[in-house]
């Protein structure tokens, strides 16, 4: 009975200490973290993609779709700022002479003149230098044949 009476004390004492030093602790739990989407990415669909949406068949299009856009401005030597630069003075100021995507304003025509914030301009191009855009299905055809017949003029 005296080996019965110390076992249960001993296994008292040993599991009131285990539920203090678990009371004591912390518990790492994981920070839910909220996925966001760029806001240039939300501007440019609000802004941009009227014109500029790759879904929109190739018939109707009013505007070459944004990849395009992305393609003909970045070079191996265009950094970011200057990406930057280049779309925001193109939106301030479309015209022929400014123009870096020749067979599209013979297509479409000069963009008309947007009269957007320099921070919306900002966030879109932002966007755009970093990211995978969303390209027709028939773009990346057109895009190399049109690459093939400007290398040899």
């Amino acid at each position: 009975m005296k080996l019965t009476t110390l076992c249960l004390c001993i296994l008292l004492f040993v599991s009131c200490n285990t539920n203090k030093k678990k009371k004591n602790e912390t518990v790492a739990r994981p920070i839910p973290t909220k996925t966001t989407t760029h806001p240039g990415k939300k501007l440019m669909k609000v802004y941009c993609y009227q014109c500029h949406d790759a879904t929109t068949p190739e018939k109707n299009r009013l505007g070459p779709p944004m990849i395009a856009i992305k393609r003909h401005y970045i070079t191996t030597k265009t950094t970011k700022a200057q990406f930057i630069a280049d779309m925001q003075n193109w939106i301030k100021n479309p015209t022929e002479d400014n123009a870096k995507m020749h067979a599209a304003v013979a297509r479409f025509g000069v963009m008309s003149k947007m009269v957007y914030p320099e921070s919306v301009i900002k966030k879109i191009a932002d966007y755009m230098y970093d990211n995978a855009l969303d390209a027709p299905e028939w773009f990346e055809a057109h895009y190399q044949k049109n690459m093939k017949s400007n290398k040899h003029k």
